[in-house]
């Protein structure tokens, strides 16, 4: 299993904190908020894992991120996306580090209270999402169950009310996704959108859902940062991160801290 972290983009809903550095190192209580997306793939084992930024921030990123895991037998690579073409365009973009492995994607401004190693670590084939029911369906891509809670029907962002349950960002795939991304077109938005592969597997009756059970932030606007980072405080999340990243954080900032002084001196 391969871990793919989608951290491109503007996020021009967070200007003017994201016209000095990326989305994804804006801090989420203790840490910079790409560590949480990280946490989930090296908590299930995952050992190689390629985060795909803007060209932008590509430095920044590599300055955090590039050596931080490597004593830990954790590679991290890294892949620069000039233009954001859509969640899909991250398998085409990853073509070559997916190779013939099955592949996790998480979003970089997606924070999850439930651990999904046990989804990640035990998937064998076709596709698996997850589901999380949200006041506002309509931002996102909406998930339609039948009444014995299969799912029938998968919509990106519907301008009228289908259903309560939305798709997160967190997928898990198996390596024929690149293929298949190949074939997607562009929407009406100009994006290669992501559920053209959840209805892929849908239709063959090889996508799985699951059910978010804890607190799932999305932390792409003003609001919603701020509300991720209280209930990352008053949930106790950043507590419960994989030691092998908690210990990796530390050593990095006692490296920082020492760097300081000898400037001083």
């Amino acid at each position: 299993m391969k871990g793919i972290i989608l951290a491109g983009g503007t996020a021009t809903r967070l200007f003017p904190l994201t016209t000095t550095t990326s989305k994804q190192l804006l801090p989420i209580y203790d840490r910079q908020m790409i560590f949480y997306p990280l946490n989930v793939l090296i908590k299930a084992g995952i050992k190689e894992i390629l985060i795909i930024v803007s060209p932008e921030h590509s430095g920044q990123f590599l300055n955090l991120l590039g050596s931080l895991f490597e004593k830990y037998g954790i590679n991290i690579e890294f892949k620069v996306q000039p233009i954001p073409r859509g969640l899909a365009d991250a398998f085409i973009v990853g073509e070559k580090f997916i190779g013939m492995d099955n592949v996790t994607m998480i979003l970089g401004d997606n924070i999850f209270e439930d651990d999904f190693s046990d989804d990640i670590s035990g998937f064998k084939s076709g596709a698996k999402v997850f589901a999380v029911k949200v006041p506002d369906p309509e931002r996102s891509g909406v998930i339609v169950f039948d009444n014995n809670m299969r799912a029938i029907k998968i919509v990106e962002k519907p301008k009228d009310w289908i259903s309560d349950y939305i798709i997160p960002g967190l997928y898990i795939y198996d390596n024929r996704v690149c293929n298949i991304a190949k074939t997607v077109k562009p929407s009406d938005r100009s994006e290669l959108e992501i559920v053209d592969l959840h209805n892929w597997y849908l239709k063959r009756g090889e996508l799985e859902v699951g059910m978010v059970k804890g607190a799932w932030l999305d932390a792409g606007t003003f609001d919603s940062l701020l509300e991720a980072n209280i209930i990352v405080k008053e949930k106790n999340i950043y507590k419960h991160f994989d030691p092998l990243v908690d210990e990796a954080i530390k050593e990095f900032n006692i490296q920082l801290k020492e760097l300081a002084k000898k400037r001083l001196s």
